[in-house]
């Protein structure tokens, strides 16, 4: 099994240019929005505005996606790729010049815009390039993805020390100089000359395609449960009377196993499963990931390891998400076929973000519910069954061959 600098070196430049790229997105990013809700609530602002302006920058990114996805079908993940880093890059200046509410609302929509943009055109950009390499291909992708994690709060604490402005500006830099370096080294993939049908025929096609929408609302769960380690768990964390460095100490947890793991891992568990086994068992392992929290809510635990659960916790669930995120990935790219990559990514990503918004809701007014009437175990016992009833679906797509590409198909037939 290669390590993680022998497989970056195995690929091609551009696909080495799109995973240092989107370790720079992750710096940049999380170099900032961890600090946003904190300096904007020190700046006088009500709680409700600060969550107003948090849930226009991710509506506006997950509404935007179907749209960004088509556009780089249509004008090249190039430009759109480019286009997102440099309205990010304007978005976070913004959020560093005034603490005024119309002013944050533009900065937080221009932000989610550029996320819609190049989110979907990296993706479709990558799985284009690595052909038959995609799952390695975004394997790598992923320990880049979690190194900007791991570096960028920790970045954007030291450059606290000069005032938020500094660290708005320092993250709107590293986006300018993603913009640059994309201009001059990423290499422009040539849209098909002919001319394409419309757009609404095409997002029909997609909206319309069984397989594909059955398998992005199988996945729609594990989004939803992966986003726990931003709501439930530290709500948890608190509960048990920890604080957030505590909190920051799984980020790290999280982002460390994928740096170190990620790569292995994609390949042991590619020469033993097919795409669907890996999928299906990763989600499987998100499920489990909540069985120590239940097993252990009523448990007179000895002091100090009140929050080892947490813990086993954070580790199962970051381990799914490295088993099934390569192969997702790549099984997306696989189904849309020649054309519609970016448009399939864009609605696969709005379908999760939904899920997410969805998931959250209940989660929170779970563990409200559940610490109010005694019920502590009931939020992680429903997660656990979502994640298992999602590896379950995901298992019988495989199962009935589901998942395979028009390509696939044809070669199968």
């Amino acid at each position: 099994m290669k390590g993680v600098p022998a497989e970056f070196r195995s690929f091609e430049r551009p696909i080495q240019l799109l995973q240092l790229n989107q370790a720079g997105i992750n710096l940049g990013f999380y170099m900032l929005m961890p600090y946003l809700a904190q300096h904007l609530s020190g700046a006088g602002l009500a709680a409700w505005t600060i969550g107003l302006v948090l849930g226009l920058r991710n509506a506006s990114q997950q509404g935007m996606f179907l749209i960004g996805g088509s556009l780089a079908d249509r004008l090249g993940c190039k430009p759109m790729i480019m286009a997102g880093c440099a309205l990010r890059t304007l978005g976070f200046a913004l959020f560093g010049l005034s603490t005024a509410v119309p002013l944050l609302i533009a900065a937080a929509v221009v932000t989610g815009l550029a996320g819609a943009l190049f989110n979907p055109a990296a993706r479709a950009y990558l799985a284009a390039e690595a052909g038959e390499r995609k799952v390695a291909a975004f394997a790598v992708f992923n320990v880049f993805y979690q190194a900007g994690i791991l570096a960028g709060p920790l970045a954007g604490l030291a450059l606290l020390r000069g005032g938020f402005t500094v660290v708005c500006l320092a993250a709107a830099a590293v986006f300018a100089v993603l913009t640059v370096l994309q201009g001059l080294c990423l290499p422009a993939r040539r849209v098909a000359a002919e001319a394409r049908p419309p757009v609404l025929r095409e997002w029909r096609q997609a909206f319309t395609d069984r397989a594909f929408v059955a398998f992005s609302a199988a996945m729609i769960a594990s989004y939803a449960l992966s986003f726990q380690t931003y709501l439930a768990l530290p709500l948890q964390v608190r509960h048990l009377g920890g604080g957030p460095a505590v909190v920051m100490a799984l980020y790290a947890l999280s982002a460390l196993l994928g740096i170190t793991v990620q790569v292995r891992l994609t390949a042991w568990c590619t020469s033993r499963w097919s795409p669907g086994q890996a999928i299906s068992r990763g989600l499987a392992l998100m499920g489990l990931a909540f069985v120590p929290l239940a097993v252990t809510t009523y448990l007179p635990l000895p002091a100090g390891w009140a929050l080892a659960p947490v813990a086993v916790c954070t580790l199962l669930l970051t381990l799914g998400t490295l088993v099934a995120f390569p192969f997702e990935m790549a099984t997306i790219a696989d189904m849309a076929g020649q054309g519609l990559v970016g448009t399939y990514y864009g609605l696969y990503n709005l379908a999760c973000g939904a899920g997410i918004l969805a998931g959250n809701l209940l989660a929170g007014a779970l563990v409200d519910a559940a610490h109010a009437d005694g019920l502590a175990a009931l939020p992680w016992l429903l997660l656990s069954a979502a994640g298992l009833a999602s590896a379950a679906a995901v298992g019988r797509l495989d199962r009935r061959e589901r998942l395979r590409g028009p390509g696939q198909e044809a070669a199968a037939t």
